[in-house]
C-alpha cells in the first residue's frame, strides 16, 4: 500500500490516475491529428471550449486559456477568417460579442468527438461490463472534482 500524504490522497492512486491520463492523452492526440491540417491545438482547444460552454466572448476565451487577450484575439481571427467561428452581438449585452461555432466549426468539432468515443469504446470493450459502469461513476465524479463542465455530446454517433 501506498503511503498517504497530510491529503489523504496515496501515490498509487495519484499513479493510478496518471496513468489513466497518458492513456486519455494519448486517444485526444491522434484525435487532434485528424484535424492538425485545419486548425493547431490552441485553436481546437478555443473551439471545444466554446462547444462544451456555449458563446463566449474574447476575453473570457483569453481567461480560460490563461494567455493575453492579445493573443486570444489573434487565435479567434484565424478562426473567423477559416470560417469556423462565427462572432455576433450577444443578444443578452449588445456590448459584448459572442464567438459562436459555424456549422464547419460544429462538424469538425463532432469529428474529433467521434473519433475520441470510438477510441474509449475500444478500450472499454475490453473491460466487464460491471467495471466500466464502475470507472463512467467514478469519472464523473473525478470531472466534476476538477471542475470539467458537463457537456452531453451523445449526438455524435460512433
Amino acid at each position: 500500500m501506498s503511503e498517504r500524504n497530510t491529503s489523504g490522497v496515496t501515490n498509487d492512486q495519484v499513479e493510478s490516475v496518471m496513468r489513466a491520463s497518458r492513456a486519455l492523452v494519448g486517444i485526444t492526440a491522434a484525435s487532434i491529428m485528424t484535424v492538425d491540417d485545419v486548425v493547431t491545438v490552441p485553436q481546437l482547444r478555443v473551439l471545444m471550449m466554446i462547444a462544451t460552454r456555449g458563446a463566449m466572448n474574447v476575453a473570457a476565451v483569453a481567461s480560460a486559456l490563461q494567455v493575453n487577450p492579445s493573443n486570444a484575439s489573434r487565435l479567434v481571427d484565424r478562426l473567423l477568417k477559416i470560417g469556423l467561428v462565427d462572432r455576433r452581438e450577444d443578444p443578452t449585452d449588445r456590448r459584448n460579442i459572442a464567438l459562436t461555432l459555424t456549422t464547419d466549426g460544429q462538424a469538425l468539432i463532432d469529428g474529433v468527438i467521434r473519433h475520441r468515443r470510438n477510441a474509449i469504446r475500444r478500450a472499454l470493450r475490453q473491460m466487464a461490463p460491471e467495471q466500466r459502469d464502475q470507472l463512467a461513476a467514478v469519472l464523473e465524479d473525478f470531472a466534476t472534482a476538477a471542475g470539467e463542465p458537463a457537456h452531453d455530446y451523445r449526438h455524435v454517433l460512433a
